[in-house]
């Protein structure tokens, strides 16, 4: 099980949101969900050697204030929660087992929650439990190259009045932008409570997936080029490779808004009827990005189809034009096939011309006459229009 496309570190851009190094080839997979261990225990928690050690960061805010907390410990933030103040505990990374439990003793996490949030990558899902509801989520950002992106599984345990986050990478997310706007008290996420702040991260998640699509939209294009005018087989590559990749924006995508969907028409007592209507908004961006996903898998799918065409046709041209120049040379064969019996004897059934003072000179004319007037005859049929296109191609 690989829980996401890679651990390299990033770098913040001028927006202030981060991209992601390119996966490598051992780390990337595109495709898989965790799966517990035949005949293990329910609750066991299963922790990758690389995973990164939790960095546990308080932010604690109301309408007045806001203050950002470095909390040295899990226990540290059990004072928050009882609070009236808005308490996003974001823990980030998952290296620790033993800080885990803890973390899971202090939110009185049940054991299956704390499970899900630990053994990734799980399928995006939403899960009511005793006054805490859980929402697992994907998140992708585009990787600094340009090509390509990084997933990493996001959970919120959402409380009376606190939200907790658990990321897989102390540095990848799309949160800056919410953690400025409860900084600068800019917009209303600091007039109103957790349920508003989950779904604040929530649209941010679901709208990350927009950039990524548009390097892909660009992407596509850019092959729709290449698989008319230059196709190779690196070209395949490269459609293979994209296809791989939008099936795995597809399953992040879709159970994603499926959770946000069963969320708005089964509601939650921690969640208030105004923020339902803002989540009608993640919703329909969900289904946006959802429609351009499919819609960049039919277009893969097609680059394929043109691709095979593609190279077909210019198969048929090579194929036209050897037969072009075969046809030439069948008549010229012959005249010369015939001649080169060399029957030279006083026979009268022998060939006159192997006498002749100009019949070596005369069969050569007749054959360049030949040659030229079968030249003509393809040339007025049109075959020699596309012969230039396979040397460009």
């Amino acid at each position: 099980m690989v829980s996401k496309l890679s651990r390299q570190s990033s770098k913040s851009n001028s927006s202030g949101s981060k991209s992601a190094a390119p996966p490598s080839t051992e780390e990337a997979s595109y495709i898989d969900y965790f799966y517990d261990e035949p005949g293990s225990a329910p609750g066991t928690l299963n922790i990758e050697d690389d995973a990164p050690i939790p960095n546990i960061i308080l932010i604690d805010y109301n309408e007045t204030k806001a203050t950002r907390v470095h909390l040295p410990t899990p226990e540290a933030s059990a004072p928050y929660l009882d609070t009236e103040s808005v308490s996003w505990v974001d823990v980030q990374g998952l290296g620790s087992e033993e800080v885990l439990r803890r973390l899971g003793e202090v939110f009185k996490l049940h054991p299956m929650v704390l499970e899900d949030v630990v053994n990734v990558p799980q399928r995006p899902k939403v899960e009511e439990y005793d006054k805490q509801l859980v929402i697992v989520a994907r998140m992708v950002m585009p990787c600094d190259e340009g090509k390509g992106f990084v997933s990493e599984q996001v959970s919120f345990i959402l409380g009376p009045h606190y939200l907790l986050t658990v990321q897989e990478e102390p540095e990848l997310d799309t949160f800056n932008p919410v953690r400025d706007r409860i900084r600068t008290c800019k917009g209303a996420i600091r007039k109103h409570g957790a349920d508003y702040l989950a779904y604040t991260l929530l649209d941010t998640i679901i709208d990350g997936f927009f950039p990524v699509l548009e390097q892909y939209g660009e992407q596509i294009e850019d092959l729709e080029d290449e698989v008319v005018m230059k196709p190779t087989h690196q070209t395949l590559e490269k459609i293979y490779a994209l296809k791989r990749e939008l099936l795995t924006l597809r399953r992040s995508i879709w159970p994603q808004r499926d959770a946000i969907n069963s969320l708005i028409r089964d509601g939650s007592d921690l969640i208030s009827p105004e923020v339902l209507i803002y989540l009608r908004d993640c919703y329909d961006h969900a289904v946006q990005v959802l429609d351009m996903v499919e819609t960049y898998r039919e277009l893969a799918a097609s680059l394929m189809d043109v691709y095979l065409s593609s190279v077909g046709n210019r198969m048929n041209e090579v194929m036209k034009l050897l037969t072009v120049i075969s046809s030439i040379f069948i008549p010229l064969t012959f005249i010369a096939g015939v001649y080169g019996m060399n029957f030279n004897t006083e026979s009268p059934w022998n060939m006159p011309e192997l006498n002749w003072y100009w019949g070596y000179p005369t069969v050569m004319l007749l054959m360049g006459a030949i040659a030229a007037t079968l030249i003509y005859f393809f040339w007025k049929r049109g075959w020699f229009e596309n012969f230039s296109g396979i040397k460009e191609k």
